[in-house]
């Protein structure tokens, strides 16, 4: 560490090893502490990787999820399907046939014989036969006359649990060898829904069961299964749904199935049930959507597993298969956010950059997930909400870390500078030890010097052990405001305060929290003597002046002590401000100099006064934040009026007098005015 020359002395002995003593211990944190802290972050890893599978966060993340897909669904809404027709039973088709479970075969039978001769080019069957009915000799007899490539439902008691039984699985097996040389085979309808019976992903096939009916009637049943998310599309007319679904009925008599041969010729054909009761499951846009309005009503609250069917149908006919993310890039980016979290709380800036940085930082978590819907990649394993935890996490754990560095960085200050220099340079140094060695600038600062009037003669009157907890209560009360509002502490004087702002640190606001700094503690000393065990001693008025203008600061002192401080006229004049109260019979007075640059409308005009040793005038304004504001801006302008030379503006002048009568400040304001004369001002002659 350089040591600070003052005239040629040098640092005090003790201060520079104790400098080096707390260099050395700045950065070492207990081994327990880092071991917890690094535990967090692996645990902030793991959430933002795999927030799908966490049960306090898979709800979120499947809603967020849903969210995504609905946008992605609204920016490109699809016309109704001409390539996929949709044949189903209905309600009115169980009261029809007298049949609900399991669906009548001989409609099926009769259905399936009309539409072979309507040249469909495919035909797929959401039904499973796999119970005996009176109707199967004759729906049997149908499927191996079929000449449409047609692919019937299979179900694997191994894969279904409880909802096929083995027997259920015999009969599916036998039927299928019955159909072996004709042009129906078998094709797994299995559907994986998730916990909230919501279908958002194409289920895993095994190896074990036929092509998936999608992959089958899309021509590329040899082909490698898509694993990703099921893209829903929204009807550009809500009249008009993605996909034709017409009732079975009309295709089990001949003359009205060939009336439909537009319908059916060239498309795929799906045959299943559209009932209110079975086989129905939510959609990511349904759970969303409001039934109530019309926007709405283009996403239904469910739909039956037949058009869940159609829609993957239709995403392998389009090729739009998301890219999935894959489990390495799931893996950086939760690294890449983990990190951002821990760098964010490590970061030392001012808060409304903070603010910037963690509006970024929310906006790409935001923003992100539904650029990459967009842009064709799967995110339905992608940890958005995890990615939000997993950074929380990330910021508090590390956020907690800094601040316990943090708290040994202050009691190492505390030790090594809290004897030679105030607190706030000290913190200053610690960030930067560099600054020790600072001899002196020139800044433009605020000097804010306050005064109690009458404490040496009332401490003549107390005993000792009165008079410290009385004047430290006063002093903690003032501090705390000059703190509070970002001034910095340069000395106390008895009874009296010096405080600055712009140095060390200069802010943007400065002027603001000076003046601000100046209506606190005249309010807070006007009411200190009233409260409490204070009543009974009845303090003075506290006197302050506030001045701006350049100084020279720095540490300056001698061989074994010195002290960060403010030399130069701004010093004086606002200590020739704090006394020029006393002549005012003001409680506060800051120069018009130091006013403008706070952009307080609090105060009002106290004329134009010169100092006591000095020559050239100075305009004075005083805190008046209980005076009504129409009244503190009448007075601005009568007196701008005034002192121009308008003699009637003392009209207004004395009548605000009037309706203040007890306000002596004000009446001597409007008693000198009339004394000079406008454009003039008043001379103090003591200090």
């Amino acid at each position: 560490m350089d040591a600070v020359r003052q005239g040629g002395s040098s640092d005090p002995p003790g201060a520079a090893a104790s400098i080096a003593d707390a260099k050395r211990g700045l950065g070492s944190v207990p081994f327990a502490r880092a071991l917890v802290t690094g535990l967090l972050l692996a645990l902030a890893v793991v959430v933002a990787r795999f927030s799908w599978d966490l049960p306090m966060s898979s709800f979120a993340e499947r809603v967020a999820f849903d969210v995504r897909s609905l946008q992605a669904a609204m920016h490109r809404p699809a016309a109704q399907d001409p390539r996929i027709l949709l044949v189903v039973y209905t309600p009115a088709t169980q009261e029809a046939t007298g049949k609900r479970s399991p669906l009548d075969r001989a409609i099926l039978a009769r259905a399936l014989a009309n539409l072979d001769r309507l040249r469909a080019k495919a035909v797929g069957i959401d039904i499973l036969i796999d119970q005996p009915q009176p109707e199967d000799d004759a729906l049997r007899s149908t499927l191996r006359a079929m000449r449409t490539p047609t692919w019937l439902a299979y179900a694997s008691a191994a894969h279904n649990g409880a909802d096929m039984q083995p027997w259920q699985q015999a009969r599916l097996d036998a039927l299928f060898r019955d159909l072996r040389g004709s042009r129906v085979r078998p094709a797994s309808i299995h559907l994986e829904a998730d916990g909230d019976n919501a279908i958002r992903s194409w289920p895993r096939t095994p190896r074990d069961l036929p092509p998936f009916l999608p992959q089958a009637l899309a021509g590329n049943s040899n082909g490698a299964h898509y694993d990703g998310s099921i893209r829903y599309r929204m009807p550009a007319d809500p009249e008009r749904q993605v996909f034709l679904s017409l009732p079975i009925d009309l295709f089990a008599q001949p003359e009205t199935a060939a009336a439909l041969a537009d319908q059916v010729r060239g498309r795929i054909v799906l045959i299943g049930g559209d009932l209110p009761d079975s086989d129905r499951f939510v959609t990511p846009e349904g759970r969303l959507a409001n039934p109530d309005t019309a926007f709405g009503r283009q996403f239904r609250e469910n739909i039956p597993g037949l058009e869940v069917h159609a829609t993957m149908l239709a995403q392998l006919l389009d090729t739009r298969m998301p890219t999935p993310t894959g489990a390495s890039g799931l893996w950086l980016l939760a690294f890449l956010v983990v990190l951002a979290g821990a760098f964010t709380a490590m970061l030392d800036v001012r808060p409304w950059v903070l603010g910037v940085i963690l509006g970024g930082e929310m906006a790409f978590f935001i923003a992100t997930p539904f650029w990459l819907q967009n842009i064709g990649v799967d995110t339905r394993d992608l940890p958005a909400v995890g990615w939000v935890a997993g950074w929380l996490l990330a910021f508090m754990a590390t956020e907690a870390a800094v601040r316990a560095l943090s708290s040994e960085q202050r009691r190492f200050a505390q030790a090594a500078l809290g004897k030679y220099l105030p607190r706030d340079i000290a913190a200053e140094i610690l960030r930067d030890p560099d600054k020790l060695s600072l001899t002196g600038e020139k800044r433009a600062i605020f000097a804010l010097f306050t005064d109690l009037e009458g404490f040496t003669r009332l401490s003549h009157r107390l005993r000792p052990e009165e008079v410290a907890p009385l004047l430290n209560a006063y002093l903690d009360g003032m501090c705390e405001i000059v703190l509070r509002h970002g001034g910095t502490i340069d000395k106390f004087v008895g009874d009296a305060i010096v405080a600055l702002w712009g140095a060390p640190i200069a802010r943007d606001d400065d002027g603001e929290r000076a003046a601000n700094a100046m209506l606190e503690m005249v309010a807070f000393a006007r009411d200190f003597s009233t409260r409490g065990d204070q009543a009974a001693v009845r303090l003075g008025r506290t006197r302050v002046g506030v001045h701006y203008g350049e100084a020279i600061v720095g540490n300056f002192g001698g061989r074994d002590r010195f002290q960060y401080t403010a030399l130069g006229d701004v010093m004086n004049a606002a200590a020739r401000l704090e006394s020029a109260n006393k002549a005012l019979k003001t409680a506060g007075l800051i120069s018009a100099t130091a006013l403008e640059r706070s952009n307080s409308d609090a105060f009002r005009p106290m004329g134009r006064v010169t100092l006591a040793g000095r020559s050239t005038p100075i305009e004075v304004w005083e805190p008046a934040p209980d005076m009504p504001f129409a009244d503190r801006r009448a007075l601005a302008q009568a007196w701008t009026a005034f002192d121009a030379g308008d003699l009637s503006a003392l009209n207004t002048l004395h009548a605000l007098t009037a309706r203040y009568p007890d306000d002596a400040a004000l009446q001597f304001f409007v008693y000198r005015l009339e004394d000079c004369g406008p454009g003039r001002h008043f001379e103090l002659r003591e200090k």
